[in-house]
């Protein structure tokens, strides 16, 4: 994965931060202890000053070296028993005044086997979710408040299905996606009129699918091949240089959501930014969710072959029928 430098150093803070805390905890515990055994502040004071003696004996070239050194081995040995014996005793446990840490891969330094540990690119995925406050503006966005009840129970005469009846084979798709998200998901296409549950079905799976740690990005499409444009025609500008930054996120995340396909204006650069998009991510294994209002043949009339090829061949297409919510909201 290839991570944005802000969003990473955002990352790092949050993680020193976490060392910091488990640090002061871990002073705590120590002075708790020393309070109570004293003994226990003795011990661990000669226990520093034998690593400085090791120290020294290593660089000395003394005659009696080896034995000094195993002299020095068999006393901190009995050292740390008695001072184990003594915090169990005192219902601390053995390990009470072990060093802290949050992540016991990396001791919460962020490195594991050269690369980045998985906490540190937990913390990553958070700064990269925080900007889904757009798509989460209400706060309310769960499956759990998710209501069926506001979509017809009785059978629509142009569609020949029962709005309600569908769109529970649609809330349970959208949330068995979020529940059991990887790198094996599908691509999901939500399709359906104005105002039937797609961005908030997508915004439940964006919290859920955020919650587990994967980074997730949302966009409306008309802003998103935006930033494709201004990231080719704006370079070495400091506009053109977040633009790319922003097209690179959408490329790289776990997740995107792209709302609102069909509202953009349609020209050749957003053909090309959007196949770019799609395209990129598939090849990647990066999974995507699309919502439009258009039907298939909308589709077919407005975008490339090779766009619509890809959409119809690797998206899952959930339907979203019924009232628009907004207006029944109002009584209307």
């Amino acid at each position: 994965m290839a991570y944005d430098g802000k969003l990473l150093a955002l990352a790092r803070g949050e993680l020193d931060k976490i060392r910091e805390t488990n640090r002061t905890e871990q002073q705590r515990r120590r002075s708790q202890v020393y309070a109570r055994l004293p003994e226990v502040e003795s011990i661990d004071a000669a226990l520093r000053s034998q690593m400085a003696e090791l120290v020294r004996l290593t660089v000395s070239r003394r005659a009696d070296l080896k034995e000094r050194i195993e002299e020095l081995k068999e006393q901190n040995l009995a050292m740390q028993q008695r001072r184990a014996q003594l915090l169990k005793l005192s219902g601390f446990g053995e390990n009470y005044l072990d060093e802290i840490y949050s992540c016991p891969l990396c001791r919460d330094t962020g490195i594991y086997r050269g690369g980045v540990c998985s906490c540190l690119d937990r913390l990553y995925n958070r700064e990269l979710t925080k900007e889904l406050g757009t798509l989460m503006r209400r706060g309310d966005e769960r499956f759990e408040s998710f209501d069926l009840s506001l979509y017809p129970n009785e059978p629509d005469p142009a569609l020949h299905v029962i709005p309600r009846e569908t769109m529970a084979l649609t809330y349970a798709a959208c949330k068995r996606f979020g529940e059991n998200f990887s790198p094996t998901s599908p691509n999901l296409l939500l399709q359906g009129g104005t105002g039937l549950g797609k961005t908030y079905l997508s915004a439940c799976i964006a919290r859920v699918v955020a919650d587990k740690g994967f980074s997730v990005c949302y966009e409306s499409a008309s802003a998103a091949l935006d930033y494709y444009e201004t990231a080719k025609f704006s370079r070495d500008t400091q506009e053109g240089d977040a633009a790319a930054v922003r097209v690179r996120r959408m490329q790289d995340c776990d997740l995107m959501i792209l709302d609102d396909l069909g509202t953009e204006m349609i020209t050749p650069m957003s053909q090309s930014a959007l196949y770019t998009l799609i395209n990129t991510r598939l090849v990647n294994g990066k999974k995507t969710i699309i919502s439009t209002n258009l039907s298939r043949e909308q589709l077919q009339k407005k975008y490339t072959p090779q766009i619509c090829s890809r959409i119809a061949g690797e998206f899952t297409a959930l339907p979203f029928v019924g009232r628009d919510i907004r207006l029944i909201k109002k009584g209307g």
